[in-house]
């Protein structure tokens, strides 16, 4: 299985139509269907399903796309991180951050510092990493398959609510208690959402969620203007907590997570890269013992 092939495989999946596929492929129909047989008997499955003169992508086919799609993706990151390295003395470091994006400008901004050739590739999508972006560190809540983790830190969940709210009388509180509370959350899908969901798993109630929203920021203003409670990491939300908000430790059940540095098992890494784990690690220590 080469590179060829699998371009082959991309291009024809996309028209569905051999004729169509070998036109903008610049090679004859005949040795586009070749190249395809090959790559089934290769597999040992039909890739597509014949109808007429039209194929379709069978399920096997639809499997076998998504990672070609990733794969192809990568390369071509690769190829051109590549020479831009070459063309511009530059080397390349992409980040996936899907926690802590507040702290961007002050770890990347002190690690060029050290390293000033240095560039930074930033995804903060999981769409991005979905569609096959590659990278080289990803920051996350959660382990990611396929990958190997270090533990930057452990931080406590707390509860953060407007300061006109009766529970700010308190600094504790349960998880229990908060039935007939409003919520405002992140959006299903976001990293700390997850965390906290997991959190209602051995209520007997569901969060009354009154307002989701993509942002942080807008998050936290919600709770600000006394619309609503939200849950608040105590360590990366520190420094963007106002007073308008009361922070309440949640006694029961104790409610934590885990923030990981992620990266690709069983990958080289340049010098440079060696240099950021290690760089990063310490930043994420410094941060702990704020």
């Amino acid at each position: 299985m080469d590179f060829l092939q699998l371009k082959y495989f991309q291009v024809t999946s996309k028209h569905e139509h051999v004729t169509r596929a070998a036109n903008e492929l610049y090679i004859s129909q005949p040795a586009l269907s070749k190249m395809i047989r090959n790559l089934e008997t290769e597999l040992g499955v039909q890739l597509f399903d014949r109808e007429g003169k039209h194929i379709v992508l069978n399920e096997y086919g639809k499997k076998f796309l998504k990672r070609v799609n990733q794969s192809l993706s990568a390369l071509e990151q690769g190829i051109s991180e590549v020479k831009e390295m070459k063309n511009e003395k530059v080397e390349v470091i992409t980040l996936y951050v899907a926690v802590g994006s507040m702290l961007l400008p002050e770890l990347v901004g002190k690690f060029r510092d050290l390293y000033p050739q240095i560039r930074f590739n930033l995804t903060q999508h999981p769409a991005m990493i979905k569609k096959g972006l590659a990278y080289d560190f990803a920051i996350t809540s959660e382990e990611l398959a396929n990958n190997e983790h270090a533990i930057l830190l452990e931080e406590e969940i707390l509860l953060g609510v407007p300061k006109s709210h009766p529970l700010s009388a308190q600094d504790t509180v349960f998880l229990k208690d908060l039935e007939h509370e409003k919520f405002i959350s992140l959006t299903p899908g976001h990293s700390l959402r997850k965390t906290t969901d997991r959190f209602f798993a051995h209520t007997p109630f569901e969060p009354n969620i009154v307002f989701e929203s993509d942002d942080p920021a807008t998050v936290r203003g919600l709770i600000q203007t006394g619309l609503g409670i939200s849950f608040i990491p105590s360590i990366l939300w520190k420094n963007v907590v106002t007073e308008d908000i009361k922070l309440l430790q949640i006694r029961e059940p104790r409610c934590m997570r885990t923030i990981y540095l992620s990266y690709p098992a069983g990958e080289l890494h340049t010098d440079i890269e060696k240099s950021f784990f290690e760089f990063i690690i310490r930043f994420f220590q410094n941060i702990a013992q704020r």
